[in-house]
């Protein structure tokens, strides 16, 4: 088993006119994963416009905390109390960084790539942090302010900013693959 953080992403797909019903059951579905061991965090991404799909994310320490969530009488409960509300449910694994970038080695983007979605998300927030509180922290030694401003900035990044940079560079982490025919076209034209 994985001693790496393990991220769950169910999908689920709302059924005629059950929308609200499908978000406040998602709702208690993540409120009940809060008293589970090892629960690291979860979140609910509302569909975009275009779609009916509902995203929720738990994170637990690692794959043991997690099976023991999945396979828990609560968890069956609430996926019982679940029936009816939405359609075609699709689940997926990731680990460590996986979870921003996809799992799948044909639509990873190259890790050049990964580390600078990474460090725009990070670098706007670090320097804020820095604006903020820096004049709080420069009067503590090195290791105390690293620790402090890490202990702030880690959580932040994980489940906000990383999130937030990768979904708004998608576009670019992953452009939409060009015909075969194209390709070769574009390359006898060099």
């Amino acid at each position: 088993m994985s001693t790496a953080p393990v991220t769950l992403m169910v999908s689920r797909r709302a059924a005629n006119g059950r929308y609200q019903d499908l978000l406040a059951w998602l709702h208690e579905g993540e409120q009940l994963a809060t008293d589970f061991p090892g629960y690291l965090g979860s979140g609910i991404l509302a569909p975009p416009a275009d779609s009916d799909a509902f995203q929720i994310i738990f994170r637990f320490n690692d794959e043991r905390t997690l099976h023991a969530w999945e396979h828990s009488a609560s968890r069956r409960a609430w996926l019982q109390r679940g029936d009816g509300l939405f359609e075609r449910p699709e689940e997926r694994r990731f680990s460590g960084i996986d979870a921003w970038f996809g799992t799948e080695t044909v639509h990873k983007p190259p890790r050049w790539k990964q580390a600078t979605a990474i460090w725009l998300a990070f670098f706007p927030v670090s320097l804020l942090f820095n604006l903020l509180f820096g004049h709080w922290l420069a009067p503590l030694d090195l290791l105390p302010r690293v620790l402090l401003s890490t202990l702030v900035l880690t959580p932040l990044m994980v489940y906000l900013f990383i999130p937030l940079s990768t979904r708004l560079l998608a576009g670019w982490l992953n452009p939409p693959a060009r015909p075969a025919s194209r390709r070769r076209e574009g390359l006898r034209s060099r």
